[in-house]
């Protein structure tokens, strides 16, 4: 497929060899193989989100992904994720060629993902991790801002400012990310030093999407501020405000200590809330963006959208 001019020398179009510098996040409960598959079709890059997925579920939607599409695609894997040997071995054996690693070293696996040819991304919330990631040998970071959903850094930088300060620290290629759903935020993320942006949120508001349909309009719904990073004593992650939010809220202002944290958290508050469905007792991770955000989508539309609002961008003139 014919690159569009803008994009015809970008450093992450030739390195995974898609048509547009856009990645879908690998999210939990949102980004499976329809998700996955609809972004690659569309000239993004598709990633599967294998921290929400048993070995067994993630070579199912691998395999379902590669019969939707012939373009290229990719999984995201938790290094902190139980089973971590048994995924690496499992994308090994289904020959997925991107990887895109998050929360953990990256040099614990890299080196090995690398020697079967795969391609290997690290996200970082810093330019310390970003010098990191390079010398591990990884091809490409993700500079994750404090804007964004999910699990965060705990430096708290925003996109603005970690995405240059990234830039000036490495010589790969650089993904932003957090905060990021128009095509004037991905002109900006570019301007400042990036050669691709990774997306979220604005997926999650896709029809493709495995989110649940409540917790899709609950993201269209938000306003600003109804986002709020948490669970800092655990792993930071930023949640949609709910009365699960409200509990954690109490907990850590009493000086609640990481064990009865944990004991809140549970096991799969995440999957009640995102993928059950259930808005009071579950846990929504989600962007600041989703302020911005206000249709539900198909992928392909979303993507079309991100292009036209970026040539429109680039257009643009002032006097």
């Amino acid at each position: 497929m014919e690159q569009p001019q803008q994009f015809s020398n970008n450093r992450i179009t030739a390195l995974f060899g898609i048509q547009y510098p856009i990645i879908q996040a690998g999210m939990i409960w949102a980004s499976g193989w329809r998700l996955a598959s609809a972004v690659s079709n569309a000239g993004g890059l598709g990633l599967l989100g294998a921290g929400s997925m048993y070995p067994d579920v993630l070579r199912e939607h691998i395999q379902k992904t590669k019969a939707a599409t012939t373009k290229p695609f990719g999984v995201n894997i938790p290094l902190l994720y139980p089973n971590i040997d048994q995924l690496i071995d499992l994308i090994i054996e289904e020959d997925v060629k991107i990887v895109f690693t998050s929360a953990g070293n990256p040099a614990t696996w890299t080196p090995k993902l690398k020697a079967q040819g795969i391609t290997v991304v690290h996200v970082v919330s810093s330019s310390k991790f970003a010098k990191k990631a390079a010398l591990a040998g990884c091809d490409a970071v993700v500079a994750e801002g404090f804007e964004a959903g999910g699990h965060n850094g705990r430096e708290e930088t925003t996109s603005f400012v970690l995405i240059p300060a990234v830039r000036n620290a490495v010589q790969i290629p650089v993904i932003a990310a957090g905060g990021i759903a128009t095509g004037q935020q991905m002109l900006a993320a570019i301007v400042l030093g990036a050669d691709a942006v990774q997306v979220g949120t604005r997926f999650v508001a896709s029809e493709e999407a495995s989110s649940h349909p409540a917790f899709k309009q609950a993201l269209i719904s938000s306003q600003e501020g109804d986002t709020q990073l948490s669970l800092k004593k655990l792993v930071p992650v930023r949640l949609l405000k709910n009365a699960f939010f409200q509990q954690v809220q109490e907990a850590e202002a009493r000086g609640a200590s990481e064990a009865e944290l944990k004991e809140l958290l549970g096991r799969a508050r995440a999957k009640k809330g995102m993928f059950e469905g259930d808005l009071d007792a579950g846990e929504l991770e989600i962007g600041q963006v989703s302020a911005l955000v206000k249709e539900i989508l198909p992928a392909n539309e979303i993507i079309r959208n991100l292009i036209k609002e970026f040539r429109t961008a680039v257009d643009t003139r002032y006097d």
